[in-house]
């Protein structure tokens, strides 16, 4: 346990899993919206998460020949960093990446954005999906919300404790 935590009067550790873990998970990734997206040992882009489902898969559109999908290929095995806001919403995940070109899922995700890249729009051969399944990850956040999380710490300062509201644990969807 880390020094700070031993100052904090609060309970500030829980480890999640299942449905618990995947509401985290949804809670962090809804507010950051992008990720880090690390692949082939140390490849890293920013990645914009396009849907959670149920069970804790993040999903992402990919082009074909891009240079990710073929580290996928060659090495399943992804990390996502997310941060939600500059001081909660912090995440790591691990996760197995699968490749689909699943046009009733394309058809799902699909946003006029998505142009940009998919110059020939939904329909654009290269366009395919990249699945990440969460094997394990880790959290930081707080239980309050920000405005709470502000409150006590400026209380905590001022009356020399530790009050920073904070929550942090393994998640294993």
């Amino acid at each position: 346990m880390d020094s700070i935590n031993r100052n904090q009067p609060e309970h500030n550790h829980e480890d999640l899993t299942g449905r618990d873990a995947v509401k985290r998970i949804k809670h962090i990734v809804d507010a950051a919206k992008s990720c880090f997206f690390i692949s082939g040992g140390n490849d890293v882009r920013p990645m914009s998460v396009l849907d959670i489902d149920d069970a804790g898969s993040l999903w992402f559109m990919s082009s074909a020949d891009s240079t990710k999908n073929a580290e996928v290929e060659a090495d399943p095995k992804v990390r996502l960093y997310f941060q939600a806001t500059a001081h909660s919403g912090f995440l790591y995940l691990d996760g197995i990446a699968t490749l689909s070109r699943d046009r009733a899922r394309i058809h799902q995700l699909w946003s006029p954005e998505l142009k940009t890249w998919f110059t020939e729009g939904e329909d654009d051969p290269r366009i395919t999906l990249i699945r990440v399944v969460p094997t394990e990850g880790y959290y930081w956040d707080n239980k309050h919300g920000n405005f709470v999380s502000g409150l006590k710490i400026m209380v905590g300062a001022a009356v020399g404790k530790t009050l920073d509201d904070s929550i942090e644990g393994r998640v294993a969807p």
